[in-house]
């Protein structure tokens, strides 16, 4: 029997690099942007390009399921079209629901992970995920391809 097993560090937000919680703050922040009447599942997310720039996204309910959008994917792709030279250093998540408003523990879905591998890929540079766990603490995964074991790339076709 073949395994797949990775490890990673968590640290409370206050141990974090000061551009990792100016980046968890802007994806919190980014929350309060997000139309979700369906789910009322508030979820921001934000990237860290070089030059420190950041970008934020917002999830974006329809309707019309599936037509939406997830914060992650908001994100990086007004990333990839407004900023298409800049690499992206790291990402990280917020998710809250409205009726509560307390930050949750959140990965993004299989969908963005995927989105996440071909910006990784494009740029040839692994991006650092930020992941909440809950109580103010964060993993720091070094790669995206370490969330989406046997993964789709461009090597796949």
């Amino acid at each position: 029997m073949t395994q797949f097993q990775f490890s990673y560090e968590v640290y409370p937000k206050a141990d974090l690099f000061a551009d990792f919680q100016k980046l968890i703050d802007a994806a919190e922040k980014a929350t309060d942007n997000a139309y979700a009447p369906y789910s009322n599942f508030l979820v921001g997310a934000a990237i860290l390009l070089e030059g420190d720039i950041v970008v934020t996204g917002s999830n974006q309910e329809n309707a019309a399921y599936p037509s939406g959008l997830c914060a992650e994917r908001t994100a990086i792709y007004y990333a990839g079209a407004q900023y298409p030279n800049l690499p992206i250093k790291a990402i990280t998540f917020a998710a809250k629901r409205r009726r509560d408003g307390i930050f949750l523990a959140v990965a993004p879905c299989g969908a963005c992970r995927q989105a996440i591998l071909e910006y990784e890929s494009k740029q040839e540079n692994p991006i650092i995920q930020v992941i909440p766990r809950g109580d103010n603490n964060f993993a720091l995964i070094p790669s995206i391809a370490a969330l989406l074991p046997f993964s789709f790339d461009k090597a796949s076709l």
